[in-house]
């Protein structure tokens, strides 16, 4: 699925978050905004799954205006993995994984077998299918931020949106929810905080700044000392690894 984003803005009581926002993920490519807390990263992500309507601008899917498109029929192609995890689910691990299987039934119709199938892959990708009967409200924050992203995956998305899919997971699970997906092969734009990973992981960054796009391109591109300290204000160092090539940022 392919992703486009017109001039994109929006405003909370007088004051504007989004100004102007344009960009384009194309088939399977995974696109990351970074920026600051504040900078209008989440704000952004919420427009493009219908939480938030820009006052101006238009969002595209395969070409086609979001807005002309039903929301159960972007509910089956977009799946989303928002920052603050606040769903109280009394029930199962497993149950809420298959809650991602939804869109994909017909009314009324049963779970089918393939469906667990699909759940328990989801689960085992993530590291959660030894608790798949476990309370969910059982769990801690870092192991319900995997589950939420397993129900993602079982939903078999088109285009998948991240915000700071990562936040509340120690660094092994970082680098392996990473992983999962970037081997995905699908479209994801993602919110992340940790510039090392998206160097890592991402085909293509975003650097945001007081809700605009100050700068964007491949990871060699836009990871510059300089861009870091216009950014973020901080001084740092970039350099390629010795091991993989990709870039390594030491804060100075």
């Amino acid at each position: 699925m392919e992703l486009r984003c017109d001039n994109i803005q929006y405003s909370i009581e007088g004051s504007r978050i989004l100004n102007g926002i344009s960009l384009g993920v194309s088939n399977n490519e995974f696109h990351t905004i970074l920026g600051p807390n504040g900078c209008g990263k989440t704000t952004f992500l919420k427009t493009v799954y219908r939480i938030t309507k820009p006052d101006l601008g238009t969002i595209y899917l395969d070409g086609k205006p979001l807005d002309n498109i039903s929301i159960r029929k972007s509910a089956q192609n977009m799946a989303v993995v928002a920052q603050f995890n606040n769903l109280n689910f009394d029930c199962s691990v497993l149950d809420v994984v298959m809650l991602g299987r939804t869109p994909h039934l017909k009314m009324m119709e049963q779970e089918k077998k393939e469906d667990y199938e699909i759940a328990y892959n989801a689960l085992k990708s993530v590291g959660m299918y030894e608790k798949r009967n476990r309370s969910y409200l059982s769990l801690s924050g870092g192991e319900k931020q995997r589950v939420v992203l397993a129900r993602a995956i079982t939903q078999q998305p088109t285009l998948l949106l991240l915000d700071e899919p990562t936040n509340h997971l120690d660094i092994r699970y970082r680098l392996e929810i990473l992983s999962i997906i970037k081997d995905l092969q699908i479209t994801v734009l993602a919110a992340l905080h940790d510039l090392s990973l998206a160097a890592q992981f991402c085909d293509y960054l975003y650097l945001m700044k007081q809700g605009e796009i100050v700068t964007q391109g491949m990871p060699e591109a836009v990871m510059t000392p300089e861009n870091l300290h216009c950014i973020f204000d901080v001084e740092a160092c970039v350099y390629p690894s010795p091991i993989n090539g990709k870039l390594m940022i030491q804060y100075l």
